[in-house]
């Protein structure tokens, strides 16, 4: 190539990187930054805030402090790194759409290799060097990232409270199962499921009624089903895959629709958010609008049912197939890796010699953390409600704050599971379930205190695979949004107005910024506030009736929440998704790649159906109607797409 195309492929290659905006021109000064060429009537905001301007000789004064910048000047968004010191170099322009390389570089790595740790290891180092400022310097620039990764991304991300909670939680839960399985409990309860999980296709049954029984913490739901039913689905050659699949899919979709769970506070405060900038749902209770949403939850109905499917029809299809295939033919329950294996080899999780099987050993613990739930989401909900209110009792027990509440038994439940600390509950019932497991073993000299802590202790280690893979996925998190990942997704993709467009456009945008954050609750967090006014905005410049747009605006809501589930589901960073592997002892990517076509197949006809709803006009009769024709089409999916498996009825 002559050295002067060269040299003009480079120039454009380097502009495209790193070039201003041609109209809007950005450079540090002394205080932050100053912009030339804007116009004094453009809103200026600086990383999602409206700041104060102040006019100068040279443009427009924002006070800014060192770090990411994302910069919005009238419709123009530019992403920029301020660092400390002077010079010419202090500041740089990052390219917007560099934002999702972490998130990218971490599934890819980890889908091609099948490694989770070190994809996303890898994926959070890229992410400090982009939110360094991409500042090479030789190799010191991405020597710094690599030690930023420690010392800022994974300290922060263990620097929150909320995720040292399901740390803790997660390692309790792992000693009490490692426990209740050394005391004989959990044999016990194999050897009573057995009674009626006679076959393969009652053991997945019994696992998927578990799965909804269990609806009001997906966290929850999670550890306890995955653990309890691995040696019921062990027994009859269900692979570790599908059991992972039913576990996964069973819980955030249950717990995400119900009236009462940990996840209807965080969904009410999103929505809320979002109505307060619509002036027709002034008067309208954010519980009101989520129920009536209810009617366009098509992922998560669908999503039940479609393993039931599955179970009934005793069919699989894609990678579950093969997967299915070597359980039952060869007995090969998972498939093998080093790291998996390595971890087996430590671990011995048998009834001690001589242990009764007695299945009230393990019951009693996890009945104990079923109700220590309910308990602790009910006293800090009334509690925190109690704090908020302008009168309050004269008495702050349950009785006198229940009282005082407005509204029916439903309203007011809801209204305590929302305003309740669902980490404290969670953190009180695993302790309480370890409690009661640890006396239930020694009171009855089943195992002495060592041999019981011993396998407290063992059930810590079992878990500390998940505890590593869900700091990771916190900390690359924390790199999407350092680097506004998310407003990217959204500025892609969320540009078509047309109001029929809207719900399948925002559906393929949260799914997309779950699959990307692994984070259904960050996806509604980010959408929802966005989402929201701009629907009701569009429908009203398009001369819709207000009942029509409140439609659209309900089918909207339901939207987000379910592509966000989706996205989760998809998603091999996200956290749900790794409790789900640990908890069924499945190889975390074999989890992802198996439940991947499903949960796609899945998707694809509810966003369907999410589409037909708006152009068919909505309300009850008409996604009623949408609701029964996928389940059908559904049905006949997995009797076409899939194969038979050979089962003993």
């Amino acid at each position: 190539m002559p050295r002067s195309k060269f040299t003009l492929l480079l120039t454009v290659f380097l502009f495209c990187l790193a070039g201003l905006n041609a109209q809007t021109r950005v450079s540090a000064a002394d205080e932050g930054l100053l912009i030339e060429g804007t116009n004094s009537g453009e809103t200026i905001e600086l990383n999602g805030e409206t700041v104060e301007v102040t006019p100068t000789d040279g443009g427009w004064l924002i006070a800014a402090e060192p770090g990411i910048q994302l910069l919005r000047a009238g419709d123009h968004t530019e992403l920029y790194h301020l660092s400390e010191g002077t010079g010419p170099d202090r500041l740089r322009r990052i390219p917007l759409w560099l934002s999702i390389l972490p998130p990218l570089i971490a599934i890819g790595l980890a889908l091609i290799f099948k490694e989770v740790i070190i994809s996303l290891f890898a994926g959070i180092w890229v992410g400090a060097f982009i939110a360094g400022g991409l500042r090479f310097e030789g190799f010191l620039g991405v020597i710094k990232a690599l030690l930023t990764t420690v010392d800022t991304y994974l300290i922060n991300s263990l620097n929150d409270g909320g995720h040292l909670s399901v740390i803790v939680f997660s390692l309790l839960i792992g000693g009490m199962v490692a426990i209740i399985s050394r005391n004989g409990g959990m044999a016990g309860v194999v050897n009573r499921m057995t009674k009626y999980a006679t076959n393969p296709r009652r053991g997945q049954f019994v696992t998927w009624l578990l799965g909804v029984a269990i609806f009001f913490d997906d966290y929850a739901n999670t550890l306890i089903v995955g653990n309890t039913m691995r040696s019921v689905t062990d027994r009859f050659r269900i692979s570790r895959e599908k059991l992972a699949y039913i576990v996964d899919s069973t819980a955030a979709p249950v717990a995400s629709v119900a009236f009462i769970t940990t996840w209807i506070g965080a969904e009410l405060g999103y929505i809320g958010d979002g109505i307060e900038q619509v002036e027709h749902f002034a008067n309208t209770t954010p519980y009101a609008v989520f129920i009536e949403s209810l009617k366009y939850s098509y992922y998560p109905v669908f999503t039940l049912a479609f393993i039931l499917y599955l179970i009934y029809q005793r069919r699989d299809f894609g990678p579950m197939l093969a997967a299915e295939t070597r359980a039952r033919t060869t007995g090969v329950l998972k498939a093998t890796a080093l790291e998996t294996d390595a971890v087996d080899d430590q671990e011995d999780l048998d009834p001690v010699p001589g242990a009764p099987l007695r299945a009230r050993n393990a019951v009693i613990p996890v009945m104990t953390v079923v109700v220590m739930t309910i308990v602790g989401l009910l006293d800090t909900g009334l509690n925190s409600l109690a704090g908020a209110m302008e009168n309050p009792p004269p008495t702050t027990d349950w009785g006198a704050v229940w009282g005082a509440l407005d509204g029916g038994f439903f309203g007011k439940l809801g209204l305590t599971i929302g305003a309740a600390d669902s980490y404290v509950a969670l953190l009180w019932a695993s302790m309480s379930g370890v409690v009661v497991a640890l006396i239930l073993s020694v009171s009855q000299k089943i195992m002495n205190i060592g041999q019981t802590i011993g396998a407290l202790t063992a059930g810590f280690k079992a878990m500390f695979s998940a505890v590593m893979i869900l700091t990771l996925a916190w900390a690359l998190a924390l790199t999407t949004e350092e680097l506004h990942t998310a407003t990217f997704l959204v500025e892609l993709l969320g540009d078509a107005l047309n109001p029929y467009l809207l719900q399948p456009v925002i559906f393929v945008l949260a799914a997309v910024i779950s699959f990307s954050t692994g984070s259904s609750w960050s996806t509604m967090a980010i959408l929802y506030p966005i989402a929201i006014p701009l629907t009701w905005t569009v429908a009203m410049l398009s001369g819709w009736a207000e009942p029509d747009a409140a439609g659209l605006l309900y089918n909207v809501i339901s939207t987000v929440l379910a592509a966000s589930v989706l996205g989760d589901h998809c998603s091999p960073i996200s956290d749900t998704t790794i409790l789900s592997s640990l908890a069924s002892d499945c190889h975390h990517i074999d989890h992802v790649r198996t439940q991947l076509p499903y949960a796609l197949t899945v998707g694809s006809v509810a966003l369907a159906a999410g589409f037909l709803s708006t152009a068919l006009g909505g309300g009850w009769l008409v996604c009623l109607s949408l609701m029964g024709s996928g389940l059908v089409l559904l049905f006949f999916v997995v009797r076409f797409a899939g194969k038979t498996m050979q089962m003993d009825d």
